[in-house]
């Protein structure tokens, strides 16, 4: 079993910066897949990145939304991934679950994870 917990979330003026976190914790990852989803109100949850590697690659994906302004990184011994979001913009405003499985899955909006944590708001204020 596999537990995710995000951290970093809050709010932030239109144009600032965030960074989240998601610790895993239950098992150690020699492969696997790591990502971001969110969910505003009213809408559907959709892909927003991820991250999938084995012990010779890693290769990430983003959502067309967010390309060019979130990075997502992950730190091998702190089991952890990031999403670094610059840019932001009032449409960013969402509660961000981090997701993960324990194979190196195709990174990208047709990733369909087993864990999910319990998400963390986002907010931006224009």
């Amino acid at each position: 079993q596999v537990q995710l917990v995000e951290s970093g979330g809050g709010l932030v003026q239109a144009g600032g910066s965030l960074r989240l976190s998601c610790a895993a914790s239950g098992r150690t990852f020699r492969s696997g897949c790591m990502g971001w989803f969110r969910q505003a109100p009213g809408k559907e949850r959709e892909f927003v990145t991820a991250i999938s590697w084995t012990a010779f690659k890693s290769d990430t994906s983003y959502a067309d939304s967010v390309n060019g302004r979130f990075t997502i990184s992950r730190d091998t011994a702190k089991n952890t991934v990031y999403l670094q979001m610059n840019s932001l913009k009032p449409e960013d405003t969402a509660v961000y679950y981090c997701a993960a499985d324990t194979y190196a899955a195709v990174p990208g909006p047709k990733f369909t994870p087993s864990y999910w944590g319990q998400g963390t708001q986002v907010t931006v204020s224009s």
